[in-house]
């Protein structure tokens, strides 16, 4: 095996290429755990070998996060600063790329009220609402990776020592990443074409509806007309190409606000912004959750689906193999952004406008109308297993299917 440097760089490199695809002349934005420093180093210091103009990293610290839950009055927490609202739309109207190390610890907020936590998180999503946009409809580049952190790597790896546990989590996130492979870059750009191939499959066959069964599971999600499969990547607006979550196994589409009716149920805990929601059961009619539990954290859940109309109802479907690299590593990471790619996911809230024709070019309104959801949150929740199966409905009514024990056909 290749010293541990060797792999540091390679991922580094892999992020700044095919991650965030930093191009000549542009500015990086950077938010990043303060436990990451030195990870994060190196990824300034690709992006400048990559041609960047300028970077800046914003250091974020979980404990002054809940400090602030801890000591702060309940009014201050409905408020979010516009001029960092306005910061990052504008580094985005300007072309920036944004990359995130997106490792939230899973436990951060653990005895936090979940009412403080909601109004903080909607009072921010208000305000950044133009920038989220941004990234939503792909006008810029942007991507979601992994580094370790202490709390993380703590709850996830608790059967190893824990001196041992940083390591391992580096290990996993070689492994889910392709850095062990000779040339990374290239590993991903062959598992970028593999997913087009799935994509331009679901594609091709239009289905009009989906139909999910599995323990606790039994749910149909109508797809809208004009909807689109995406997967790997997407082009942004000057036309460069980034994938916006490493890892990816996934390929995703844009369900019918109006069109979800069943049951389903959660297979993974959901890691909701620091705090943990288990076994989560959601009751659809018409496209509305009209019922909803969990086995805990239920407050949580509660607070997520009151944070406006839209996020009772559906904004993404994804599909994503079990036997899947993540999958294969039998370990529940506790973060979505890898547990989503090693299960089938469904997402409450926002749909991304990319996913019909011509939706980048749509309003609020325009969106609603051709079946498209508008929420001030998406948040994925994970649904796959081995004992997921899943048809699809052609337009004349045929009935084929998509996946059998979770696994594509």
């Amino acid at each position: 095996m290749e010293p541990f440097d060797t792999l540091l760089e390679k991922y580094a490199e892999l992020v700044i290429k095919i991650g965030v695809s930093v191009q000549p002349g542009q500015c990086l934005m950077i938010y990043a755990p303060l436990e990451t420093v030195e990870f994060t180093r190196l990824l300034v210091t690709k992006a400048y070998h990559a041609g960047a103009k300028y970077v800046h990293v914003d250091w974020e610290d979980e404990q002054i996060t809940r400090i602030r839950y801890e000591n702060a009055s309940d009014e201050s927490l409905s408020y979010y600063p516009q001029w960092l609202a306005d910061m990052a739309e504008q580094f985005g109207a300007e072309g920036g790329a944004v990359l995130r190390i997106k490792v939230p610890d899973p436990e951060l907020l653990a005895g936090i009220p979940s009412a403080k936590v909601s109004a903080a998180v909607k009072a921010a999503a208000k305000a950044r609402e133009k920038h989220f946009a941004q990234t939503r409809n792909n006008q810029i580049s942007w991507s979601l990776i992994k580094a370790p952190t202490r709390a993380w790597a703590d709850k996830v790896f608790t059967d190893l020592p824990e001196e041992r546990r940083i390591q391992a989590m580096w290990e996993a996130i070689f492994q889910m990443n392709r850095v062990y492979s000779d040339d990374p870059v290239a590993a991903w750009r062959e598992h970028i074409d593999e997913l087009k191939q799935k994509q331009e499959y679901m594609n091709a066959k239009r289905y009009k509806l989906l139909h999910y069964r599995a323990p606790g599971t039994d749910l149909s999600v109508e797809l809208p007309e004009g909807h689109l499969w995406l997967g790997g990547g997407d082009y942004n607006a000057a036309g460069n190409y980034f994938v916006a979550n490493m890892p990816t196994e996934e390929i995703y589409s844009m369900p019918h606000r109006s069109g979800v009716n069943g049951t389903v149920a959660s297979t993974m805990p959901l890691n909701l912004n620091g705090q943990l929601v288990e076994g989560l059961k959601l009751t659809f009619r018409d496209g509305e959750v009209v019922e909803y539990d969990a086995e805990s954290g239920r407050e949580h859940l509660a607070n997520l689906l009151s944070t406006d109309e839209g996020a009772r109802r559906l904004g993404e479907v994804a599909l994503v193999p079990h036997d899947s690299p993540i999958s294969r590593l039998k370990r529940i990471f506790y973060n979505t952004g890898i547990d989503e790619n090693a299960s089938c996911h469904l997402a409450l809230g926002s749909a991304y406008p990319v996913n019909i024709e011509g939706g980048t070019k749509l309003s609020k309104e325009e969106l609603t109308a051709r079946g498209g959801n508008v929420s001030l949150t998406h948040v994925d929740f994970m649904i796959g297993s081995a004992e997921l199966d899943i048809d699809g409905e052609l337009a004349d009514g045929t009935i084929e299917p998509v996946f059998r024990n979770g696994n594509w056909v």
